[in-house]
């Protein structure tokens, strides 16, 4: 069902986005959380899981890293060994850049059957050189399970500087794109931007829209605010004030997430743009965790009710 709803470019998708345990866990304890995962998603109707595959992306920027660059488990391994039992289609991340091309031609090849679609990342700066491009990984992609749904990310932030990501989009599904997972959005504003002149640009070239899903990410402390700035996700200032002086920071996100994600529901809604919505949390903190599926089953209703 995944795949139709992707490929009949359907709003309203529901996503769970969370990043695997570090590759220094003992085995036990991996699937100790694995089965804490598993237990927090029980019973919540989400059309996938993303799985994360992390980039040390120290050299992107001059700021400190608020927390230390870990390794973590490659998200198909994690997959295929630890969440069979968790019964949804999984959304694996792959860092395409830094494979030989033979080893992500047998990666290809050789995907568990419960993962479900595949996001492809670039290079985490545009100086760094890859060993395989994303054209390449398209290409290969393409050739050896061109039924899979592909998906690809979209940075709103990278649109107010550059002012082309719909172009950079129509290349992507010109490649065999299906649809987009944005980066975190705290910025209704970019948020918009992006989807208006994705609209319109598509209008112009008499294109289909594809899905895109927006991301939205709990936020439980002032750490965790500085960790997704330093990612590259615009916080505005007005807000950064509300969140770093209210008396509950990770109630306070929540409500504003919520408030973001009715914003633009409403706004895609006028103009039929297939939208959906990614939760996640980015922090290791149980509170966050469990507030981010809360956030899960708000979005879900909200999205149902329109």
């Amino acid at each position: 069902m995944l795949k139709d709803k992707i490929l009949n470019k359907e709003s309203g998708l529901i996503f769970y986005g969370l990043t695997p345990p570090k590759t220094n866990t003992e085995p036990d304890k991996i699937q100790a959380i694995a089965n804490k995962q598993m237990e927090r998603l029980h019973g919540i109707d989400i059309d996938a899981l993303i799985l994360y595959d992390i980039q040390d992306e120290s050299a992107r920027t001059d700021v400190p890293r608020p927390f230390p660059f870990m390794s973590t488990l490659a998200p198909d391994v994690y997959e295929a060994s630890y969440l069979q039992d968790l019964k949804v289609p999984k959304i694996t991340y792959k860092s395409v850049g830094k494979y030989p091309e033979e080893e992500f031609r047998n990666w290809t090849t050789n995907l568990s059957p419960s993962v479900g679609a595949n996001v492809f990342v670039g290079v985490p700066t545009p100086d760094h050189k890859p060993t395989l491009t994303l054209a390449d990984a398209y290409r290969i992609k393409k050739e050896i399970n061109p039924e899979l749904p592909l998906g690809a990310v979209t940075i709103p932030e990278r649109h107010v500087v550059l002012k082309d990501e719909p172009q950079r989009m129509f290349f992507k599904i010109d490649n065999g794109v299906s649809f987009f997972v944005s980066q975190c959005v705290y910025s209704v504003n970019n948020t918009k931007d992006l989807l208006s002149d994705y609209y319109y640009a598509s209008k112009e070239a008499n294109r289909e829209l594809v899905p895109i899903i927006l991301t939205l990410t709990p936020c439980g402390s002032i750490k965790t605010l500085e960790f997704m700035e330093w990612l590259g996700v615009h916080v505005p200032p007005w807000l950064k004030n509300e969140l770093k002086h209210s008396e509950d920071i990770l109630s306070k996100s929540i409500d504003i997430c919520k408030r973001i994600a009715s914003e633009i529901i409403e706004f895609a809604a006028a103009k039929n743009i297939p939208i959906g919505f990614n939760i996640e949390s980015v922090s290791i903190r149980k509170e966050e965790i469990e507030a981010s599926i809360e956030l899960l089953k708000d979005i879900k209703a909200m999205m149902q009710n329109r």
